[in-house]
């Protein structure tokens, strides 16, 4: 039996550094593979999507390096299938995702709440009387002349 098969790696996640993007080659490096296992990766798990710059170049944010690290511990260190890597990710999304939002900020009372949705409530309908309200002309034009003639 190959001797890397039965040894299982107890390895340190490596830092991702502070950056906005990262490139293919920094990404393979912080996750120990290739270039060619991110591509390929991108096309079995459907949360891998990195953005392109103008050139094609891959770009990956920081919360793709963490998936991609995510993804290498599942398959390698585990010893998922990608199959099984999938279903991972997949129920730790579900998982993630919070059935509502938080209405309630700060520890915030009912009563507050009330009161503030009173006053976007408020806000709400002054906004739509000004957007409902048909355009005055003199306001514009206070000498009484008419606007340009745009469309005659």
């Amino acid at each position: 039996m190959p001797k890397h098969a039965t040894q299982r790696r107890t390895r340190h996640e490596p830092i991702i550094p502070d950056k906005l993007y990262f490139r293919i080659g920094d990404v393979a490096k912080l996750c120990g593979v290739e270039t060619y296992v991110l591509r390929f990766w991108e096309t079995e798990f459907p949360q891998m999507r990195p953005g392109k710059s103008g050139t094609g170049q891959r770009l990956y944010r920081k919360r793709d390096v963490e998936l991609a690290m995510r993804v290498r511990k599942l398959l390698h260190d585990e010893g998922y299938t990608i199959a099984g890597a999938r279903q991972v990710l997949a129920q730790e999304n579900v998982r993630s995702k919070s059935p509502q939002l938080p209405l309630i900020e700060g520890g915030s009372g009912p009563a507050q709440v009330q009161t503030k949705l009173k006053r976007v409530r408020t806000e709400l309908r002054e906004l739509l009387g000004v957007l409902s309200a048909p355009p005055a002309r003199g306001k514009f034009y206070p000498s009484g002349k008419k606007g340009p003639k745009l469309f005659e």
